[in-house]
């Protein structure tokens, strides 16, 4: 019996519906995220201060974990900077070295969106039940390779 007629969807349907779930996930976060007194973060900033990470990276370093250049990661720790969630200083380990950092505020963030974003597994865990679910992330981590985190998602997006 041939897939079409065992009811299978087109190939070109599990990228969408992986990316569908993706933005709704992601999109809900953000409404959250907003409704706690961040509404000025975007998609794009989590990876941005997930490849900062608590002790601090250069900006040479950031643009590499992200794929983009210094230039632009500099634009992105400017734009970080100005609404609270990032700094600049130097490394005391090297005074030479500049180092961008999480403030209070970007670390802030960062735990309720883990929070969240456990909220809302959870809530999927609820409708489907824990087993569909825990399958469904066995069966991803299974069918990729690598970190469960690409920090240069964005850029990879962006690629022509």
């Amino acid at each position: 019996m041939s897939d079409s007629s065992r009811g299978a969807r087109p190939g070109h349907e599990l990228p969408l519906l992986l990316l569908r779930a993706f933005q709704e996930l992601i999109d809900e976060l953000h409404v959250r995220l907003a409704d706690d007194g961040f509404p000025d973060v975007r998609p794009t900033h989590g990876f941005v201060l997930q490849a900062v990470g608590p002790h601090g990276t250069t900006a040479v370093e950031l643009g590499r974990a992200l794929g983009v250049s210094k230039q632009a990661a500099g634009k992105t720790v400017a734009g970080l900077e100005a609404q609270g969630y990032l700094e600049r200083g130097t490394d005391p380990s090297d005074t030479r070295r500049k180092l961008v950092r999480m403030t209070p505020r970007g670390h802030a963030v960062l735990t309720r969106s883990a929070a969240v974003l456990d909220e809302l597994r959870a809530r999927w865990a609820d409708e489907l039940g824990e087993q569909r679910v825990r399958d469904l992330e066995d069966a991803l981590a299974a069918m990729t390779s690598g970190p469960s985190l690409r920090l240069d998602t964005p850029a990879w997006f962006g690629r022509g």
